[in-house]
């Protein structure tokens, strides 16, 4: 029975990983200065800087900081909660433990 169900997690840890990897965060730093992407697994697709600040490096390493923090705390939100799910369905005998 321990085998059983623990396969389902494993199984069902794979399926939440493919959904995550397909879930994009956008967010930004200082008006659109600076745009990240990433998805909810936590690895940054992208990054965007404005001509604005093309020139002024300072500025672009913070700003890019900032950006990719916000994206991140999203997506560890994002992922708790749907790896969460996992633990209910499998185990509903456990209450809110997991919420």
């Amino acid at each position: 029975m321990l085998d059983k169900l623990m396969s389902q997690m494993q199984s069902q840890t794979e399926e939440v990983k493919k959904k995550l990897n397909s879930i994009i965060i956008e967010k930004e730093a200082e008006n659109g200065l600076i745009k990240v992407k990433a998805n909810a697994n936590k690895k940054i697709l992208s990054v965007e800087i404005n001509d604005e600040i093309a020139n002024d490096k300072e500025t672009i390493e913070d700003l890019i900081i900032v950006a990719i923090n916000k994206a991140i705390e999203e997506a560890e939100i994002i992922s708790e909660k749907e790896m969460g799910s996992i633990a209910q369905g499998l185990m509903p005998n456990l209450g809110g433990l997991f919420k």
